[in-house]
């Protein structure tokens, strides 16, 4: 019973870490804020659990799907050899259960907030599973990767409001492009592995300069739709603070490049990020109930 209790959680540990649990910090905090928004408001305790079910179940499903497409050109680039598919820790058809479990958890949980949600529900899980295809055909798969986790804030508004509206296509578009921004500074460490495998990417098709441009390019677009929703939604001083702050740590972000030295790029391509998007969440959270509403 204890071998099996040990067995449970290492397996456990081990999806957590394949599909990367604590990325979770980039989408929640902009379906988060896009709940609120909906709602006028905090929205009720059962649209909060079943569209945070939903959205770990798309992502989760989504992440392991990517690693089981990916395990060959995994164990073949040394940066990524260790991963759990190409070092056998588990194995392909137990990938393929997590995968078929977690999408069937997301469409259970579309169901549960609204016909929308369940009807839209497939079409989700036919995105979020095309990216992993999309590296193989254009340099425009960070942009198609920021699309389809630009598809939590919106299937956030749809499941408190059950309609289409115009506020989550902007925040959509936002996560979109700081998605799409710092996957292309994580890219620039696979450039040479990519052109020699014909992977596609923006730097290993413009190369590196040139990607770090477009990369500060597509965020400062990102920090211009911001401000545009403080005029949109008439936001209070608070947001634009978060909204600083955020900019700010951006700068960071692309000041500490440096693709030679993997925990850099690491902290500038993932952990800043996380902090990133909680600023935004905190403020303008706090903004919406003490200046706003």
């Amino acid at each position: 019973m204890k071998m099996t209790y040990k067995t449970v959680a290492k397996k456990t540990r081990m999806f957590s870490q394949l599909v990367m649990f604590s990325h979770t910090l980039f989408s929640l905090p902009f379906a988060i804020i896009s709940m609120v928004w909906a709602a006028g408001g905090w929205p009720s305790w059962h649209m909060m659990i079943w569209g945070l079910i939903a959205l770990v179940g798309a992502r989760n499903g989504a992440n392991a799907f990517n690693r089981l497409v990916d395990q060959t050109f995994d164990g073949k680039n040394p940066r990524t050899a260790h991963r759990h598919l190409p070092q056998r820790l588990l194995q392909s058809k137990e990938v393929v259960i997590f995968v078929i479990v977690n999408y069937a958890i997301f469409i259970v949980a579309a169901g549960m907030l609204n016909t929308l949600c369940l009807v839209l529900s497939p079409v989700a899980i036919v995105l979020v599973s095309t990216y992993s295809y999309a590296k193989r055909f254009t340099w425009l798969a960070h942009l198609y990767l920021g699309f389809t986790i630009a598809s939590a804030p919106i299937g956030a508004w749809f499941a408190v409001t059950g309609h289409i509206a115009f506020t989550p296509f902007v925040i959509g578009t936002v996560v979109m492009l700081w998605i799409a921004g710092f996957d292309i500074i994580y890219g620039t460490q696979d450039i040479e592995f990519d052109r020699k495998e014909g992977l596609w990417s923006i730097p290993s098709y413009f190369g590196l300069q040139n990607a770090l441009w477009i990369a500060r390019g597509l965020h400062f677009i990102m920090v211009l739709l911001l401000l545009f929703l403080y005029f949109y939604r008439d936001l209070g001083w608070l947001y634009l603070v978060g909204i600083g702050i955020a900019s700010l740590l951006l700068l960071l972000e692309h000041n500490i490049i440096k693709p030679s030295n993997r925990r850099l790029m690491h902290l500038a391509s993932y952990n800043l990020n996380q902090v990133i998007s909680m600023t935004i969440l905190f403020f303008t959270v706090f903004d919406y109930f003490l200046l706003v509403r």
